[in-house]
């Protein structure tokens, strides 16, 4: 879909050129082009806004800056929108198995937009988690020029002398489950834990995801670390919209830009900032979408050079406004930069490299301790470990900040899938020792690869956070925290080794051998799959049937376009 020439209405050109093209001229009359805008180039504007979730509901304004921004530089702006949902508000229930799917969503409307309409380049907006790689996949797909901007980060709720998230409400559940608050309580942190517009605040997945898109080149600078309702969004907005106009006089497209030297910047951020894991599975989709051979390999091997720094939320103390307050990743990326751990001649989104960018970066402030410095990290390699063994020949991730420490063995307890085993941790059915494993929530089992922060959650809730440990074919969300692996691969639906442990069976997670290890021998698990009986799909009309049917594994980032030149 890409253009060979810099042709800035290359093809815009092709939609609204010559006297055959008056009847959708005419059309683009009534949604108010002028005849001196028929010469512009035309730069859509994806608006991820709804009203569905207050990570995007004030998008539609940023969208607006970001059309002042190309306007006020010689283009013609189009605002559309695309899709988001909530995962806040789905999670623990049927819907989120929507998603996931959702990623894949946004990027087919996205690609499927601009296509039709002819647009020259692209600014994408986004703000729920899936809105990220999905706004980046379908910019990889069209590879005209683009600027992905992030809607912001929420500010933090207060309640009392605690900071709130929606984390703290979700594990406030399993405290009260435990009567270790009551009710009042719960309601109070419920009614304060989101207090306006912006995406979840610690270092989860959107905040993870925008970062790691700030590293790979295709943001500006700053635009990762910025609240929701500010001056400096409004700007980064605008300055989007400019900066597109100039991508396209010089001719640099997404692909120019997101390279395998870039992907591993994203990686070697997202681990010194403590990001999610989720983080994983979304890298690996944009770089297929890119062409780009990236694969769960580079995360160890990249891992084992990049210490982890930052104490953001889920396992740390600080939220991702208050990062915002010491200057955001900028200067961190200078610190890694100088050490060799990035590649400084990347080239970016504002024209020049990442070293460029970084040079008149400031550094954090003197007597600041969010950003741990080089010689004293909260981890001395990478957070998310990359296990394989008998239950995942082909991958599982892993985040281990350490503090959960470095191995867990114990008796399973099994569950076919979320709502089962958040039912047993509640009613206090999961016990000290037991590794909770909850499988068929994989991409084809669930389908949609569900994430685990209601389980999770209600563990750390129930005081059991260094007790129990919890391994899934299914996802976590970037607030997970605690002694967690999921997206085992080969996935529970496809005969994993997962599909047939039994409840007592024994469990071992080795983050330093790096293994999940299924203590049955080979014979005895060969002689179970052979038993073994793939479950009846849970969906066979619609987009989940569809989704099940054409996604990937996990371990290759779950996409829906793979291989399919071999149907």
């Amino acid at each position: 879909m890409s253009s060979t020439d810099n042709d800035p209405r290359a093809f815009s050109a092709q939609v609204v050129d010559g006297m055959e093209r008056a009847p959708s001229r005419a059309m683009l009359h009534a949604v108010g082009f002028t005849d001196a805008d028929f010469k512009k180039p035309q730069i859509g504007i994806a608006s991820t806004w709804s009203m569905v979730t207050p990570c995007n509901m004030h998008i539609n304004k940023l969208a607006d800056d970001a059309a002042q921004g190309v306007d006020g530089h010689g283009g013609k702006a189009v605002v559309f929108n695309t899709i988001t949902i909530s995962d806040g508000i789905s999670m623990g229930t049927e819907g989120m198995k929507y998603s996931l799917v959702s990623r894949e969503v946004i990027a087919d409307s996205i690609e499927t937009v601009v296509g039709c309409q002819g647009f020259d380049g692209l600014v994408a907006i986004g703000g729920c988690d899936k809105n990220m790689p999905g706004c980046l996949i379908g910019i990889a797909r069209l590879n005209r020029p683009a600027v992905f901007v992030y809607g912001g980060t929420i500010l933090t709720g207060c309640h009392g002398d605690k900071k709130l998230d929606i984390v703290s409400v979700f594990e406030a559940v399993g405290a009260r489950a435990n009567d270790r608050i009551d009710d009042a309580e719960l309601k109070a942190i419920e009614a304060k834990a989101i207090p306006g517009p912006g995406s979840c605040g610690g270092m989860y997945t959107a905040n993870t995801m925008a970062s790691a898109i700030e590293a790979l080149g295709m943001s500006l600078p700053g635009s990762s670390a910025q609240a929701a309702i500010s001056a400096d969004k409004q700007r980064d907005c605008e300055r989007a919209g400019a900066q597109v106009l100039k991508l396209l006089e010089a001719g640099i497209r997404p692909l120019d830009i997101m390279t395998k030297p870039a992907f591993e910047n994203a990686i070697t951020v997202v681990i010194a900032l403590g990001g999610s894991t989720n983080a994983v599975l979304h890298l690996l989709a944009m770089a297929d979408a890119c062409g780009v051979d990236l694969s769960l390999d580079d995360f160890t091997r990249i891992g084992k050079n990049v210490p982890m720094l930052a104490d953001l939320k889920p396992s740390g103390r600080y939220a991702m406004a208050e990062l915002v307050e010491i200057g955001g990743i900028q200067p961190l990326m200078k610190v890694l930069l100088a050490e060799g751990l990035l590649h400084g001649d990347c080239l970016t989104v504002t024209g020049q490299t990442l070293a460029e960018n970084l040079a008149e970066a400031p550094d954090y402030p003197a007597g600041q301790d969010m950003i741990r410095p080089l010689s004293n990290p909260i981890k001395k390699d990478s957070h998310l470990v990359i296990l394989k063994g008998n239950l995942a020949a082909e991958g599982a991730v892993a985040k281990i900040t350490g503090k959960e420490g470095l191995s867990f063995t114990g008796q399973a307890r099994v569950f076919e899938c979320e709502e089962l085993a958040l039912k047993a941790i509640l009613d206090g059915t999961v016990q000290k020792g037991d590794v909770i494993v909850i499988r068929y929530e994989g991409p084809k089992g669930g389908p949609g690869m569900r994430e685990m922060l209601s389980p999770t959650s209600a563990v750390m809730g129930k005081g059991l956070a260094k007790d129990v440990a919890l391994i899934t074919d299914g996802r976590f969300s970037g607030g997970t925290h605690g002694f967690v692996v999921g997206h085992i691969t080969p996935e529970a639906y496809v005969g994993g080794p997962l599909a047939i442990v039994e409840d007592g069976d024994g469990i071992t997670i080795d983050a330093e051998q790096a293994e999940l290890t299924l203590h049955l021998s080979d014979e005895a698990i060969a002689e179970r799959l052979s038993r073994w009986q793939r479950p009846a799909p849970r969906y066979t009309k619609g987009v989940l049937a569809k989704y099940a049917k054409l996604v990937s594994s996990a371990s290759e980032g779950a996409v829906t376009d793979k291989d399919l030149g071999d149907l």
